[in-house]
């Protein structure tokens, strides 16, 4: 049984420098990922935005992605995610095991099912994120003594922009923990793959107005690159 990680913003690397690189032709588009061994489990890499982060959140072809990880046969599938934090109980630097999403993309090709062929489908996600997976994050992390919150609602902007104070207000009055910009379609795409998805939320910055200081995407790549480890290991 395959797993997979998919790295967000600052999330690069991962395998060892023996990995296998690879290009996965699916009907949304070709995919280039990486194949490696961890502890003796074969694993895939795929770094969400490139290995030069050349791709901005809304043009990240997020069915080619899902599409080539089912192809190959990943079951378990774990992803990082750098967020904006709305909540004083979640401060810069914390970990979050994500439990549901808001969605406020929009214009993103979000699902395989197009209703080709006349066929209609309907994908649950009472569960988003595959319960399975969190639990075993949980217990990882608690063996390493590292602290991921159980639970947190994710909420998805379009992007590339930051958001403002006034729409993070909104998204705090709507129940959201944490803010990004790639979480969603990848998470419904996983679920309609059939594929066990997880996704560990990275604190790298207060959301626009929840501090006075002004949010910088170096920052947060900064950020970013100095937690990683957190999550690797």
């Amino acid at each position: 049984m395959s797993f997979a990680v998919i790295g967000g913003t600052g999330f690069y690397g991962f395998l060892s420098e023996g990995a296998e690189t690879l290009e996965v032709e699916t009907p949304y588009g070709a995919v280039t990922l990486e194949r490696g061994r961890v502890e003796g489990v074969e694993v895939f890499f795929l770094p969400r935005h490139g290995k030069e982060h050349g791709l901005p959140p809304h043009r990240i072809n997020y069915r080619a992605n899902l599409a080539a990880l089912r192809e190959l046969g990943v079951k378990n599938l774990l992803a990082s995610a750098a967020v904006g934090t709305m909540r004083e109980t979640l401060a810069p630097g914390a970990l979050v095991a994500l439990t549901q999403f808001l969605d406020f993309t929009r214009g993103r090709a979000g699902t395989f099912y197009d209703g080709e062929g006349g066929k209609v489908v309907h994908t649950d996600m009472t569960q988003p994120y595959c319960p399975h997976l969190r639990e075993e994050l949980l217990a990882a992390a608690g063996a390493r003594g590292e602290k991921l919150h159980p639970e947190g609602v994710y909420v998805c902007a379009e992007g590339p922009r930051f958001e403002t104070p006034a729409e993070i207000r909104m998204f705090q009055q709507l129940g959201g923990d944490v803010v990004g910009m790639t979480g969603v379609p990848e998470v419904v795409l996983a679920r309609e793959a059939g594929i066990c998805y997880a996704s560990v939320a990275i604190a790298t910055n207060w959301a626009a107005g929840v501090r006075p200081e002004k949010i910088a995407h170096q920052e947060v790549t900064n950020f970013m690159a100095q937690h990683t480890s957190r999550v690797v290991a």
